[in-house]
């Protein structure tokens, strides 16, 4: 396995190439970097929004065109590019050492900003009674989800893909067992392909362990479970 340094603080810091990086091929590993980017947990809330808009649009009933595209380009703003603004300007102005985010103390900062601007967009939809209430408590779901990784990231280092794609099955259970059915059965095998994929993913080019992954996704599910009976 990859060697690692514990420094006085109690952070990790990694000296050495990840072991399973070395034993795939460099096609595998490249593979597992590309899911990795394209279902990064900044992604998950817009890839949420823009399904409940538009492949399972009777939840938008009633809602505009240029409408729903404008929820989902405020999603996109408060959940993709204000907190990966944040992460670039904590790399500018040295507080962490990697976008990447490879150690739980750079981690802190970043949850907490995000779970902020999750809160936001959690208030802005509560207060929208034109916005779904689906969507409005899929965000309350992310919010909670976000903080209780922060919590956990004190003791361990959570997977954060885990926790994206955790949360996107929560979505998806809940719309099942709602009654809303159109064309959920293809929907949910490609979620949970996805959710296998990534994750697989994270193990082969990352240094998480089997208990960080598999608690992201419990984390996912539970939270939107959470919201969903609050807001059912």
């Amino acid at each position: 396995m990859e060697q690692t340094i514990t420094t006085g603080d109690g952070d990790i810091q990694h000296s050495a190439p990840v072991e399973n990086e070395l034993k795939f091929p460099l096609a595998v590993n490249w593979l597992a970097h590309f899911f990795s980017f394209i279902f990064h947990p900044l992604f998950i809330p817009v890839i949420a929004t823009w399904f409940l808009a538009y492949i399972q649009p009777g939840y938008f009933t009633g809602i505009a065109p240029q409408e729903k595209l404008l929820i989902v380009i405020r999603v996109g703003f408060n959940t993709i590019f204000y907190p990966a603004l944040t992460v670039f300007l904590l790399k500018a102005l040295g507080f962490i050492k990697s976008i990447l985010l490879k150690t739980q103390r750079e981690r802190i900062i970043p949850y907490i900003a995000t779970n902020i601007f999750y809160f936001w967009m959690f208030l802005v939809f509560k207060n929208q009674p034109e916005v779904p209430v689906i969507l409005t408590g899929f965000m309350f779901g992310v919010f909670i989800a976000s903080s209780a990784a922060l919590i956990a990231n004190i003791y361990f280092k959570i997977s954060m893909h885990a926790l994206g794609v955790g949360s996107l099955c929560g979505l998806i259970l809940l719309i099942i067992f709602s009654g809303f059915s159109f064309a959920i059965f293809l929907t949910v095998m490609l979620v949970f392909i996805i959710t296998g994929v990534v994750c697989t993913s994270r193990m082969i080019v990352s240094d998480h362990k089997p208990f960080d992954i598999y608690s992201g996704i419990f984390i996912g599910i539970l939270c939107q479970i959470i919201a969903f009976g609050i807001f059912s």
